[in-house]
């Protein structure tokens, strides 16, 4: 069985994910970066693709004490697996994600592999799904290894494939009172043929606040109510 699909993102009001400035963005406040530990802590695993890896060099860690605690509690390891799709291969061994933690998986092509050839080796384990990335196929291997909720946070490009393939069950969304406004910056989502178009309104599950940022829940398979 697949896991549950679970895409988490912060967004600017005219959509997007940061900056061309040298430094991350922060689009979350305190308390949502505290949400989103929550939602990690709750997964089996977190993916994101190379491209993120490489411009934000994150750790992808459950941060709060607490919560690891109780995943242990729970029979499951200290932290979720942590998951990298890069296509091409272009990964740095010395970045700091490969170096904490548990668990660690590459998805990759067959070319990609070749150009990984043993640097990951004792840091990750890498597996080829042929000649592209397929994102059933790594849901499905993710699958078989018994992981059942999976927490997706970016970038553009790896949301946009999981949802142009219909392999989204939810989206968190947290939307930052800020404006980018430049074309040349990351966007969430990037042109792709969407299941139903703009015909289809998908259904808003929640809305909340979290100081001056507004959280939004869709269901992308399920049909809004408004008619």
């Amino acid at each position: 069985m697949r896991p549950h699909v679970m895409l988490s993102v912060a967004v600017s009001i005219d959509g997007y994910i940061d900056d061309t400035g040298p430094d991350r963005l922060l689009l979350s406040n305190a308390a949502d970066f505290d949400r989103v530990d929550e939602l990690r802590a709750d997964s089996d695993a977190i993916l994101i693709g190379a491209e993120t890896l490489r411009r934000d060099n994150p750790r992808l860690l459950v941060n709060g004490a607490d919560r690891r605690l109780r995943r242990v509690a729970a029979g499951k390891p200290e932290y979720p697996v942590r998951v990298i799709v890069t296509a091409g291969g272009d990964l740095d061994p010395e970045l700091r994600f490969w170096h904490c933690g548990g668990e660690r998986l590459v998805y990759t092509t067959d070319s990609g592999a070749t150009r990984i050839g043993d640097r990951l080796t004792g840091l990750a384990g890498v597996v080829s799904l042929g000649s592209s990335i397929e994102f059933d196929a790594l849901l499905d291997d993710l699958g078989k290894r018994g992981l059942e909720r999976l927490m997706v946070e970016g970038g553009g490009a790896i949301h946009t494939g999981f949802l142009s393939a219909g392999l989204a069950d939810e989206i968190w969304m947290a939307v930052a009172p800020v404006v980018v406004g430049d074309p040349a910056a990351p966007r969430f989502l990037g042109s792709a043929a969407f299941p139903g178009g703009p015909n289809h309104r998908m259904q808003l599950a929640d809305v909340g606040r979290i100081g001056d940022i507004a959280l939004l829940r869709y269901l992308p398979k399920e049909d809004s109510d408004v008619g």
